[in-house]
């Protein structure tokens, strides 16, 4: 049935319930379709089958068949934490759908045989009338029959932060806010047909990509699983070749492969995550899934919202301008009375004529202000915003609203008219009338309406454009003082300029400086808003995004996501159009940060890389992403950018260190029988070591502070490998010099007749945790205290690892000989030579430092 056809079948009687009934079961109920369930068996196997997830339960199964319990205990433990948390990201997900029916309107009124009730909102089906009111929810996409001085808040939905006019004929959507007027409709589409239907539909369909952190470790996965089998297979042959027995080596081999692969990776990254999460949330930054803590740190796109996000979110008197062109600027925050005026930047008395000006403002006005309470910690309007704006710029001009509208009741009026686009109020005071008309400037600056030279409005006009020009909404005021009222409020005559003020949606306090700190760490910073383009280009000037001549992108020319790679600011953009600007990023090989608050913006919050969501949004927005900003402070980004740029440097540290002990290991066992060592190392000693260095050490390193400049070089690339930038290299350098130093040790102690085998474990396993400390990150300037965790885990591994061969129940549990004092210090100043040699070729080695980067960061597919 066609949208014509179902507007007249409801006539003004409504549908009858028999007709209601029939197509409730034909079209379902008005509501977002519910996800569908998955069971958690499915949810388990789908976290079991990442790569590194079963690299490490295959260890589990070879420390199993070793009989080391307590190594298999802690595997097993990590796979069911990881598990945990995977499910329980994809159940967040699923949450995001749910969300949406906070926003529909629980009951509606509905003209049902002739007679309104009120229903579930639910219950509505195409056909029915439907009539709304201020401050009710549209509860289904409505096209209207009737409407008197209707407007509509549709922030949620198009990012709009002004109220937008609908009169008859026009349509409403639902999840849009009625915030003057009341109107009477027709339902034309409910459930997932309507304009919130479609978003969640939108919603579902969107699957966060795996991040680039869990590409990486999954890509290493294979990597080392593959390398430690061939190389652990190679020490087998060269055993059994040199007559050593097959069980024996197939043992060793197998502890090899334990050895070889960092089982604890996973803890190290989740304490590194879990960690970063608590200093995000302590900065007012709560992570919704941990790996966005990470992934934070390769964004090297943020994609904006506008409304709410760089800007308060809240109509505001910017600029006033009075008759005779004096332009005063107002500062303020959201709603609250308090402010100050301004003129070519500093702050004045406020003169009679803003004064005037505002007290205009004030009286022809039906918005008032509700102050803070214990549900409601800030100022907010109640009524139109726009005009809500008029009374908080008229008590920032030091007007008391209650007490001057006291002083001029209100006496006739002609509402808000959509064709004349202006409203006019007439107040009576001391015996005489003030005639008080606001609206469009091309409205109310012409004769007969006001009385002025031509000069004069020609002015006020030209002042009106550039104002617009600036992504302001203007408005025109005009007022005269008369002995009697009108004959016709709705024409007023003979009225004089009061002036003009200028509102709009201000920027957040300190946005243009978080612009600059995204630039200076490599991130180029994208606005996409529903937005006009002038508006879009006003706030992307104000930030240094957009200058004259720059492109900017309008989704009502074409498809965004083909628009110039260069662009920074879109406008007029449709949540649809929002998820193709962000595929187009990341297929340029950008990681994107997609911020928002509304409805509109929670397919795209979902498709990023990262969704960041502003505390103050909507309920949808907040389960769709991965980050909510608890005080809705952009900057804040900026510091969990650092963040996660520094849980990624520590998780190469601990790979640095642990991956080159692995190599290690595999070295000395497979070159020890060349220098005349048959059997280097038992496996129960690979074990204890492995068990040691890989342990508390390597956890600790996931706590390891940031180093200097973190937020001053440029994200690492999506494309690098986790082993990239020169990681592989000091892995094999680093495992290949510790091999050395210990090999050298062995044959030492074979040519003097001491116990070689236990001085090849104690100095394998201290020139390990001698490499922990020379891989950790330098301190800041002036900074006294670092990660004590580590060297405390070092110091306690170490004397545990000399415990080994002095103390007698682990000497018989790892086969060692007893060392002498004079052993043992010659162990362990032999075993300081790799980390001293890392110290002194730290800078060369470490691979993280990137030049920093300036504004305008390059599409990651031009820059390779």
């Amino acid at each position: 049935m066609g949208t014509d056809t179902v507007t007249r079948a409801a006539g003004r009687a409504g549908l009858s319930s028999a007709e209601a009934a029939a197509r409730l079961r034909t079209d379902g109920p008005n509501a977002a379709a519910p996800p569908p369930r998955r069971h958690l068996a499915t949810r388990v196997l789908r976290q079991l089958t990442d790569p590194l997830v079963a690299l490490l339960l295959a260890a589990a199964v070879v420390t199993t068949a070793l009989r080391d319990y307590p190594d298999t205990a802690v595997i097993v433990l990590v796979v069911l934490v990881n598990t945990a948390i995977g499910v329980v990201q994809e159940v967040r997900a699923d949450r995001a759908i749910a969300a949406l029916d906070q926003l529909a309107a629980p009951t509606a009124r509905v003209v049902r045989d002739g007679q309104d009730v009120v229903l579930p909102a639910a219950e509505l089906v195409r056909g029915d009338l439907v009539r709304v009111e201020a401050g009710d929810v549209v509860p289904a996409d409505l096209r209207l029959t009737e409407a008197s001085r209707l407007h509509l808040d549709e922030s949620a939905l198009t990012g709009e932060s002004v109220p937008v006019g609908r009169g008859a004929d026009e349509e409403a959507s639902a999840g849009t806010v009625v915030t003057t007027g009341r109107a009477t409709g027709t339902v034309v589409r409910t459930g997932a047909a309507s304009a919130l239907g479609r978003i969640s539909a939108l919603v579902a369909a969107t699957r966060p990509a795996a991040t680039p952190l869990q590409r990486r470790l999954a890509a290493l996965g294979r990597l080392l699983g593959l390398a430690a089998v061939a190389l652990s297979g190679l020490v087998f042959v060269v055993g059994v070749v040199g007559g050593r027995p097959v069980v024996d080596m197939a043992v060793t081999a197998v502890s090899l492969v334990v050895a070889a692969v960092p089982e604890s990776l996973p803890a190290v990254v989740t304490l590194a995550l879990a960690l970063g999460a608590r200093r995000m949330a302590g900065s007012r930054a709560i992570p919704r899934r941990l790996h966005a803590v990470e992934t934070l740190g390769s964004v090297t796109v943020i994609a904006s919202d506008k409304t709410g996000t760089l800007t308060e979110g809240r109509m505001a008197v910017q600029h006033a301008v009075t008759a005779v062109g004096d332009r005063y600027g107002v500062t303020g925050t959201g709603y609250a009375p308090h402010g100050e005026v301004h003129r070519q930047g500093r702050a004045v008395a406020v003169p009679d004529e803003l004064r005037h000006l505002a007290r205009a403002g004030l009286l022809c006005n039906d918005a008032t202000l509700a102050p803070p309470d214990d549900e409601r910690p800030e100022w907010t309007a109640v009524g139109d915003p726009l005009e809500a704006a008029l009374v908080t710029f008229a008590a920032r001009c030091g007007l008391d609203p209650q007490q001057t509208r006291a002083a001029w009741p209100r006496v006739a009026e002609h509402p808000f008219d959509q064709d004349l686009r202006r409203m006019t109020t007439v107040h009576r005071s001391c015996g005489r009338y003030l005639v008080v008309c606001k609206g469009a400037p091309e409205n109310v600056l012409a004769a007969p309406l006001v009385d002025a030279s031509p000069e004069e409005l020609a002015e006020l006009t030209a002042t009106a454009h550039r104002l617009a020009g600036e992504g302001l909404r203007v408005l025109a005021v005009a007022t005269a003082l008369v002995d009697g009222p009108p004959a016709d409020p709705a024409r007023p005559t003979g009225l004089r300029p009061a002036g003009l003020v200028a509102v709009g949606d201000p920027l957040r306090a300190g946005a243009a400086d978080i612009a600059g700190s995204f630039d200076a760490a490599g991130v180029r910073l994208v606005l996409v808003t529903g937005d006009h383009p002038a508006t879009a280009a006003a706030i992307g000037g104000q930030l240094g995004l957009w200058r004259a001549g720059d492109p900017l992108v309008r989704g009502d020319d074409g498809d965004p996501a083909d628009a110039h790679p260069h662009a920074r600011v879109f406008a007029r953009t449709q949540p649809e159009q929002k998820l193709d600007i962000i595929a187009g990023l990341q297929s340029r090989g950008h990681v994107v940060a997609m911020t928002g608050d509304g409805v509109n913006d929670a397919p795209a919050l979902r498709r990023a890389d990262i969704g960041v969501a502003m505390g103050g949004g909507t309920e949808v927005a907040r389960q769709a992403a991965d980050l909510v900003l608890v005080d809705d402070d952009l900057s804040t980004v900026a510091t969990a950018i650092g963040e996660g740029r520094r849980i990624y440097d520590n998780i190469r540290r601990f790979l640095r260190y642990a991956l080159a002990g692995g190599v290690a290991e595999i070295a000395v066992m497979l070159l020890g029988p060349l220098f005349g060592l048959p059997v280097p190392l038992l496996p129960a000693q690979i074990l204890w070591i492995n068990l040691l260095t890989h342990g508390v050490p390597g956890v600790a390193l996931g706590a390891e502070p940031a180093e200097p400049g973190t937020l001053r070089r440029e994200p690492r690339s999506p494309q690098e490998s986790v082993l990239g930038a020169g990681l592989g290299r000091d892995v094999l350098v680093i495992g290949t010099l510790i091999a050395a130093v210990v090999l050298g040790a062995g044959v030492a102690a074979a040519r003097w007749d001491r116990p070689w085998q236990s001085v090849v474990f104690v100095v394998l396993g201290l020139a390990q945790l001698g490499v922990a400390l020379a891989v950790r990150a330098p301190r800041q300037a002036g900074e006294h205290r670092g990660n004590l965790a580590l060297p405390l885990a070092v110091a306690v591994s170490a004397l545990l690892q000399v415990a080994g061969v002095l103390v007698s129940p682990l000497r018989d549990l790892l086969g060692t000989d007893p060392l002498g004092a004079v052993d043992l210090l010659a162990c362990a100043a032999v075993a300081t030579l790799p980390g001293l040699a890392l110290r002194l070729a730290r800078r060369p080695l470490a691979g993280t430092k990137v030049p920093p980067r300036g504004p305008g960061v390059p599409d990651r597919a031009e820059s390779r």
